[in-house]
């Protein structure tokens, strides 16, 4: 069996402000974007890996998902315990520089964890956690 990883979804709650994260500070390619019924879902991924996307996604747009769980949604990504993204880089220290400098809310600096990797976090404009770990 051959299954690869195609696209992940991360919520927004300011498409522009996710926009300008994604693309600008941290260098992904737009991929898509699209607009629905005053909502719009943005695709990007890494310029040298074209099959595998994050689509940006506005929680409002969910199937299924009740009013009452739209404000938990709502809430959750506020504090930043809705959604988690794990990116690697082989120079974490290079990329922390230049998130932090972007103005990234920043949650832990580049650290030696005891589970064995080195990493730093960040919140995205959404609240989102993004780790970043040093791929060796």
């Amino acid at each position: 069996m051959n299954i690869t990883i195609h696209a992940s979804f991360l919520p927004h709650n300011d498409a522009e402000a996710s926009l300008a994260f994604y693309r600008d500070l941290l260098g992904f390619e737009v991929r898509n974007d699209v607009g629905y019924n005053g909502m719009r879902w943005i695709t990007v991924g890494p310029r040298d890996q074209p099959g595998t996307s994050i689509v940006l996604f506005p929680p409002a747009a969910s199937l299924g998902v009740t009013d009452e769980e739209k404000r938990t949604i709502a809430e959750m990504m506020a504090k930043g315990t809705y959604a988690i993204m794990l990116l690697a880089t082989p120079n974490l220290d290079a990329a922390f520089e230049r998130i932090q400098a972007g103005g990234a809310e920043i949650v832990e600096e580049p650290t030696n964890q005891p589970y064995g990797v080195r990493d730093c976090a960040f919140r995205d404009p959404a609240g989102n956690l993004i780790r970043v770990q040093q791929r060796n």
